[in-house]
């Protein structure tokens, strides 16, 4: 499993098929801003967009989105309303002509090195039978100290991503 003690700028992991994912310094400048370190601070997440470098199985996240009205948050769990999200997606893809694009989901977890609760194995599991997409999905733990990546195509387990 991944596992990387939070660094400035940005994260690079190895993907298991060949190429790398990497978070880059604003998306996770976002997304380090809502650790959880300290028992009033509930879950929190969004989504992740960003490119699929063109000749390569590259894929970069520039931005996430951050909780939103109608999500719902609380010290153990994350619901990440729709409707106001997807509307990010359907933005950032019509501003950058095609080219930004919905990558996965990120959420916290109140412990040092988070490990995917049942409730998050399950949720990503209706994702993968609900939505239509013929590209990789990528899920984000943010934990206090370590941030942790799985990969998961539609037929295929879930993988951990190593950290470069």
């Amino acid at each position: 499993m991944m596992r990387v003690r939070f660094a400035a700028g940005r994260l690079t992991f190895a993907r298991v098929g060949g190429g790398r994912f990497q978070i880059g310094p604003s998306a996770l400048a976002v997304m380090r801003r809502y650790v959880q370190d300290a028992p009033e601070k509930a879950e929190a997440g969004g989504i992740l967009l960003g490119r699929h470098i063109l000749g390569t199985d590259d894929i970069i996240v520039d931005d996430v989105t951050t909780p939103m009205p109608g999500d719902r948050r609380s010290r153990f769990q994350f619901f990440r309303a729709r409707r106001r999200h997807q509307e990010a997606i359907d933005r950032a893809w019509q501003e950058s002509s095609g080219t930004c694009t919905y990558l996965g989901e990120w959420h916290t977890h109140p412990e040092l090195c988070p490990i995917p609760s049942l409730i998050d194995r399950l949720r990503w599991q209706q994702k993968l039978l609900r939505d239509r997409f013929s590209e990789p999905i990528f899920f984000v733990i943010v934990g206090i100290s370590e941030v942790r990546v799985w990969e998961r195509l539609r037929h295929h387990r879930l993988m951990p991503l190593q950290l470069l």
